[in-house]
């Protein structure tokens, strides 16, 4: 058997019950009532995704092939501008400039992602070119889009964004075509089909 012996600790007193005082009511209470306010505040403002689950499958689904992954993105792009387009030349409306500032912030998020995944066929030396190709022209289009709403503050910065984050797109599909062209010189049996 085994006997507990409380002999080493004379002095320490023994407590039969838990009294909480009147200032542990009121951290508990004020804690209770501040969470709940504070996760939906936290929700409130969290950024909108800028892909819908949709655009994510289709984005997962396309996964093992780089073209249709490319080809994925540059349609989501096109749906934004084509948005941006419609509400800048369609009627005015109430919150028609925070709609074009998430449709730039979306844009740019987009393009951030492409431009990863550009990275990541660079140097993967994923055969991309006729892509590459398409890639460009867009992004040309998508550019005079994103500049045609006149100057408003309310999506100034995040024009700014999505154009600096179409520039590096530009960029890495501009510096692919180069290097793909190289590559797939010297390594004629991995070209495209």
């Amino acid at each position: 058997m085994i006997s507990l012996s409380f002999a080493r600790f004379p002095s320490a007193p023994m407590q039969a019950s838990f009294r909480p005082s009147r200032r542990f009511f009121l951290l508990a209470s004020l804690a209770v009532a501040l969470v709940p306010g504070t996760l939906a505040c936290a929700q409130i403002n969290s950024p909108p995704q800028a892909m819908s689950n949709a655009e994510v499958d289709r984005l997962r689904d396309a996964a093992p092939e780089p073209r249709e992954r490319v080809l994925a993105f540059i349609s989501f792009l096109d749906q934004r501008t084509q948005a941006i387009e419609k509400l800048d030349t369609g009627r005015r409306h109430a919150g028609r400039e925070e709609d074009i500032r998430d449709l730039m912030n979306q844009f740019a998020s987009i393009c951030d992602d492409l431009d990863d995944n550009l990275d990541d066929y660079r140097r993967g030396h994923s055969d991309i070119r006729k892509v590459l190709a398409h890639l460009r022209s867009a992004s040309e289009r998508w550019a005079t889009i994103l500049r045609t709403p006149p100057s408003d503050p309310q999506y100034d910065v995040a024009r700014k964004l999505a154009l600096t984050s179409l520039g590096d797109v530009q960029d890495s599909a501009s510096g692919m075509i180069v290097e793909q062209k190289i590559y797939f010189a010297s390594h004629p049996a991995a070209k495209e089909n």
